[in-house]
């Protein structure tokens, strides 16, 4: 007979004597606490449901359609050319070349990011909202970037009931959450849990049997509304340890989506942190297809890689100083500020002389500018507005908006930037510190809850039109050149430059 190693050592066993009973006070009690509270009551994983149908025919009608689209695209235009590139947009991170298809959203530099060309007004405006709430409903974001349509209040109640049945959090996924530092990064414990989820890929163990490529879009649909379904559960439980004791507020299905989160995030019950984390979560969801979490997600996608091993590469890249941590970095550099203004009230003519006083010092003022944008941005725009109605009296939103009023025209007048105006990660951390959510190591991980349903909006459109896997052509910097000399050599005497 052979021994099982799990039940004759106890050190290997996460928690469990020689008999295999769970021992008060180690990992797998606390994992089996975890259980308790963030599952309670909710139904075994769904094979289908009345609104999955509503959405798969709405998403199968729309793909019938871009799909003839894309083979009338390659058919008769495969050969147009449609932009030059230079040299600059090759050394300098591929900006601006135009190489992807994203279905779902698209940015433009004056007017900002639109949800299937709706402005993101229109999308507040328009979608369904919480009873008494002004906010629309992230569930509705997610319904339009997917199938492409306004839903209803009902739609929209039925995917919310939706990701309440699929929130379970299977026990193996807490263990390993369990068992990380409690010192780990809590994007890492993010990037890892999502790998953990992976062993129950619907996409993966289908393909693994044999599935047809018109069926590919279906069973990563069933996976992509597991991820968002689960991952505000999971987003909470690295919180409250990482932060806090441990102890996560039950989950409550009578909630919808964001509102539940915030509620299990436990800092604040009132109805306006609901309401700030429906705007957050509603206004980050998408961001077209070209921002590093979104392009390596679909990078790593277009291996055929399921959503779970998608998702988890983009959250690496979210991860980064440059892309998702720029809200936290933005909150620190306000609280620095307000810290040296030594309790004068903040106004435009002192932030004025303290901006200048910043840039002669060689240093960046982080939260002004954007890659593609040439306007304010429009999620700063709103969530100013949100702030005006909710917390205009907060001293921190008080130097925001005395930024907001200084910055842009001392930038303007340096000349040495192309948008001097702010951009969401501006404005982000001052309605999470507003609300007692003030862990800015814990913002990232908001950021990927709500990107994780535009992520995944994106993931499904790329199965649903069957584009191939991605591999661009790299060239080193002397060949680079090369091509630069031949191609100026070639250019006709007199003729128009490429960049006109």
């Amino acid at each position: 007979q052979v021994s099982d190693p799990f039940r004759t050592h106890p050190k290997t066993a996460l928690g469990r004597d020689a008999l295999g009973t769970v021992l008060p006070g180690t990992a797998m009690e606390r994992v089996n606490r975890l259980a308790a509270h963030v599952t309670p009551g909710l139904a075994p994983q769904p094979v289908s449901s009345g609104i999955l149908e509503v959405m798969r025919t709405k998403i199968a009608v729309l793909a019938k359609e871009k799909a003839a689209l894309k083979a009338d695209l390659l058919k008769n235009h495969g050969e147009r050319k449609i932009q030059d590139v230079t040299v600059e947009m090759a050394i300098n991170g591929a900006r601006a070349i135009k190489s992807m298809v994203t279905e779902t959203s698209d940015l433009d530099a004056n007017m900002g990011i639109a949800y299937r060309h709706l402005s993101l007004y229109d999308v507040n405006k328009q979608l369904p909202k919480a009873p008494g709430g002004n906010v629309a409903l992230p569930e509705g974001a997610f319904w339009l970037l997917v199938t492409g349509q306004v839903p209803t209040d009902e739609e929209v109640k039925g995917l919310t009931e939706e990701f309440h049945k699929r929130a379970t959090i299977p026990a193996n996924v807490l263990s390993t959450i369990e068992s990380l530092p409690i010192q780990t990064h809590p994007m890492t414990q993010l990037s890892v849990a999502m790998l953990a989820l992976q062993k129950d890929s619907k996409f993966f163990k289908k393909y693994q049997g044999g599935m047809k490529k018109d069926d590919y879009w279906a069973y990563a649909l069933e996976d992509c509304l597991d991820v968002i379904a689960k991952i505000p559960v999971i987003a909470a439980t690295i919180y409250r340890r990482t932060f806090h004791d441990g102890k996560v507020p039950a989950y409550d299905s009578k909630l919808d989506w964001a509102a539940n989160f915030a509620q299990m995030l436990g800092v604040n019950e009132s109805e306006g942190f609901k309401e700030a984390v429906r705007w957050y979560l509603m206004l980050h969801a998408d961001h077209e297809g070209g921002n590093v979490s979104a392009h390596a997600t679909h990078l790593v996608g277009s291996a055929l890689s399921d959503p779970y091993y998608a998702w988890a590469a983009g959250l690496c890249g979210l991860a980064g100083p440059l892309h998702g941590l720029a809200n936290q970095e933005c909150l620190s550099w306000l609280l620095d500020v307000q810290k040296q203004l030594h309790g004068q009230k903040p106004t435009k003519e002192l932030l004025t002389d303290f901006a200048n006083k910043t840039l002669k010092e060689g240093k960046v003022i982080p939260g002004f500018g954007h890659a593609v944008l040439r306007n304010t941005d429009p999620r700063y725009m709103l969530e100013r507005e949100f702030a005006l109605k909710n917390c205009a009296e907060d001293p921190l939103f008080q130097l925001v908006d005395a930024c907001y009023q200084a910055i842009p025209p001392v930038l303007l007048k340096q000349g040495k930037v192309k948008n001097p105006y702010p951009n969401v990660d501006a404005h982000s951390g001052q309605l999470m510190y507003f609300y007692n959510l003030r862990e800015q190591n814990f913002y990232t991980v908001v950021f990927a809850v709500s990107r994780t349903m535009g992520v995944m909006a994106q993931y499904i459109w790329s199965r649903a039109v069957n584009l191939p896997i991605e591999r661009p052509k790299s060239l080193p910097l002397d060949d680079l050149l090369t091509l630069a000399k031949k191609h100026r050599w070639q250019r006709p005497k007199g003729s128009v430059s490429d960049q006109q």
